[in-house]
């Protein structure tokens, strides 16, 4: 983008607000819908037993219980975008804060299973809009000396948001002495695992209302004095205002806005860089990452281990996701994305291996026997780390920067678009499979954690230290 030339007379490139603090708070209250996303996406993990016994239903009907919310996840990312232009980035966060209320109101009081599905969709579509506008709003209201940090709240706060609902949904279970259906404020404690989201929920809305628009939207609308206040308010008085608006002005003429069409080409329909950041997505989530944090209590429980405890190790494996996010935030600069992704790899093998290693001995008493439950145990861990150090962060900053500028926002859509329908499939695939074979799937899942060792060698580009105009 030419913006980036100008930026020198504006100050814009090294502004240094006075009021930090300030700017620190509009990222987080944005970093709000991030924090929903990944607790509406892992809530679900402790109602899973109860729904499937509620409504007496098989493993595959279940299964798109659960996973129908990632239609509306992939419907809501899609017109985001499109959403926040026409209205603004702040009405898009209250219109996701308002449908995450609704969804967990109608989850918690469903009188049929169609029923509680449609909530899950509307929750979906919530999820879908954070996902996308969160990022965006961040990085448009953020000084560029503090861009990449205050970019990181959004990931930061989806691993707090996944660990935060997996701590509630123990607290209320134990409340309810251990039964997933036992009774809390006269409803089930599945239900009510589900409604809690509504204080966050409501929260994120009413941040909405004490964080500005982006200045790039009021600019865009003709509210350039409204804009001017804002960049002062985030850039500090040492910015030339004028000078910076301009900036933003010519950089959202010049952009090119890329389409579908301008993504074909090559061998095989897309474009040889379309198909890399297609890998990604998939390898991402075929390695059965959301397993961990949709089913994980369900996984544990039909290994003999009971409510309570399947409900804690499920805190603790979202605690080991925070700890590698933080690892990937501090290396992802230093070491390189490649070398990254080639690690967690290897370390997932190990960790899905042993899983499929402790889950092929049969139960004795409806147990796995001590050394495999242990090993399963820890080797889950292990997983779950070296995903978060590595894949959960390093195919975000991949599928960011290793596009050209030409195609990058159309060719980020069709990877995210496949990572949602990949993220579809092994939710919607996993209780079958569990039925058919548990040590099989996990099987599975090992096989693609080490081909994607191959694809990152073979097809992947570092992108480190590289400019977004040098990739192509």
């Amino acid at each position: 983008m030419t913006s980036t030339a100008q930026a020198p007379q504006s100050g814009a490139g090294t502004a240094h607000p006075e009021h930090l603090g300030h700017v620190i708070f509009i990222a987080a209250a944005a970093a709000m819908g991030g924090f929903l996303f990944g607790y509406d996406s892992a809530v679900i993990n402790g109602a899973v037993e109860a729904i499937r016994s509620r409504y007496d239903i098989g493993s595959a009907a279940l299964a798109q219980v659960i996973a129908v919310a990632l239609i509306g996840c992939a419907i809501g990312a899609a017109t985001a975008g499109r959403i926040a232009d026409r209205i603004g980035r702040i009405r898009c966060m209250q219109i996701s804060a308002v449908l995450f209320t609704v969804s967990a109101i109608g989850s918690a009081l469903p009188f049929a299973l169609w029923d509680l599905a449609f909530w899950r969709i509307i929750g979906g579509f919530a999820i879908g809009m954070a996902s996308v506008i969160g990022p965006a709003y961040i990085a448009e209201v953020s000084p560029a000396a503090y861009r990449g940090r205050l970019g990181s709240f959004q990931q930061a706060a989806i691993v707090v948001g996944i660990a935060i609902s997996q701590l509630v949904n123990w607290g209320i279970l134990n409340a309810a002495g251990g039964d997933q259906r036992g009774k809390i404020i006269g409803l089930e404690a599945w239900q009510v695992m589900l409604g809690v989201m509504v204080i966050p929920a409501v929260l994120y809305g009413l941040l909405s209302f004490a964080i500005p628009e982006s200045p790039r939207f009021l600019i865009s609308v003709g509210k350039d004095d409204r804009a001017r206040e804002v960049l002062k308010e985030v850039e500090g008085d040492k910015v030339d205002l004028t000078a910076r608006v301009a900036e933003i002005e010519h950089a959202m003429k010049s952009e090119h806005k890329s389409t579908f069409k301008d993504l074909l080409g090559g061998s095989f329909f897309f474009k040889p860089i379309v198909w890399v950041g297609i890998g990604l997505s998939v390898f991402q989530q075929f390695v059965g990452i959301n397993v961990a944090f949709y089913y994980s209590s369900t996984l544990w429980q039909s290994v003999g281990v009971d409510p309570s405890d399947s409900f804690f190790y499920s805190f603790t494996t979202s605690i080991i996701n925070i700890v590698g996010t933080v690892i990937a935030m501090i290396f992802v600069d230093r070491i390189g994305r490649k070398p990254l992704a080639l690690i967690g790899s290897v370390g997932m093998v190990i960790g899905l291996g042993l899983e499929a290693w402790a889950f092929s001995f049969d139960l004795v008493d409806g147990k796995l026997p001590a050394t495999q439950g242990w090993v399963a145990l820890i080797a889950a861990h292990v997983f779950v780390l070296f995903f978060a150090l590595s894949w959960g962060v390093v195919v975000w900053v991949f599928l960011g920067e290793m596009f050209p500028n030409r195609i990058r926002a159309a060719a980020l859509g069709v990877a995210a678009s496949a990572q949602w329908i990949a993220n579809w499939a092994i939710t919607a695939s996993f209780p079958s499979l569990a039925d058919w074979n548990l040590s099989a799937t996990y099987v599975i899942y090992t096989l693609f954690a080490a081909l994607s060792i191959p694809f990152v060698l073979k097809y992947v580009k570092e992108t480190k230290g590289k400019a977004l105009e040098e990739m192509g």
